[in-house]
């Protein structure tokens, strides 16, 4: 289901008081698939799904998923945002919305560098590598999952029907390109996921996590139009070059032009530009395909 901003805002404090957590001034601090609130006066920050189970109507599985990993990294000395230690950080259930609650911190209205980026996730990486594997799923299940209910449903988003069958078509025929040793990813290193505060970079939204290749996590931060995607990638001790990515690279791009129908959900002003860049998308993976063939 979707929810308005007063139902989001309203299941998170419900929620918090539950749990004894005195909240008198909520703040919503982010309005996008997901709703961020700030249960002021506590330092706590909840996370209410909002349009994120267009995508994933399982929506439970990938918050349980980004709240181990958060708490795995955070013991781990990891620069990721924590969990809530105030309440149990969920996931939770109230009125049909899945909540999870984090700790607040202090964020700067500056933005990482290409260079900052790049080392940060390189250091990050560095702490995932020392991780077990914390549930059991296949390689990049949650993008590939995404993208079948997508297939699926994405008519009721505004898709059209015939490019929503290429796409399963051409995902289908680019999963064999998609190999490499697994670790566990971030799975969406965008730099707007890296926040700049007092205490340093954070890293953030771990809910795109799965299984797979680094080079998923690298992908996401080269399509990034936020910076210079290929010099962030330079700053890293292992860069990777364009072309052992490019399958990534398409895959992430069809990717990101699914969840724009889920944006314009919110925004239908919006919906022209999800069509163009879904279009986009799959023209550029099967020409790639189509020249690694």
């Amino acid at each position: 289901m979707t929810a308005s901003v007063e139902q989001a805002v309203a299941a998170a404090v419900a929620l918090a008081r539950q749990h004894g957590l005195p909240v008198d001034d909520p703040a919503l601090l982010s309005w996008g698939v997901n709703a961020v609130v700030h249960l002021r006066p506590a330092p706590v920050v909840a996370r209410v799904a909002v349009y994120t189970p267009l995508l994933r109507p399982e929506i439970g599985r990938p918050f349980t998923r980004e709240v181990a990993l958060a708490a795995a990294l955070t013991a781990a000395g990891a620069a990721v945002v924590a969990p809530s230690d105030l309440l149990p950080p969920g996931p939770h259930e109230h009125d049909g919305l899945t909540v999870s609650f984090w700790r607040h911190v202090d964020v700067s209205p500056d933005r990482p560098t290409a260079a900052q980026a790049g080392r940060s996730l390189a250091e990050l990486h560095e702490v995932l590598g020392t991780l077990p594997p914390l549930w059991t799923g296949s390689p990049l299940d949650r993008p590939l999952q995404d993208l079948a209910v997508f297939v699926a449903s994405g008519t009721g988003l505004g898709a059209d029907p015939a490019l929503l069958r290429e796409v399963g078509e051409l995902v289908t025929a680019l999963r064999p390109r998609l190999a490499g040793p697994e670790m566990t990813l971030h799975g969406d290193t965008h730099p707007g996921n890296l926040l700049v505060t007092g205490e340093g970079l954070r890293w953030t939204d771990l809910e795109d996590t799965s299984r797979g290749p680094r080079h998923w996590d690298l992908a996401s931060l080269r399509t990034s139009a936020r910076l210079d995607g290929r010099a962030a990638l330079d700053a890293m001790p292992d860069p990777v070059s364009d072309a052992e990515l490019a399958p990534f690279v398409w895959l992430r791009k069809v990717y990101a032009g699914a969840w724009w129908f889920v944006h314009a959900a919110r925004e239908p002003a919006d919906l022209p530009e999800a069509r163009a860049r879904l279009a986009a998308a799959v023209e550029e993976l099967h020409a790639g395909l189509a020249r690694a063939t």
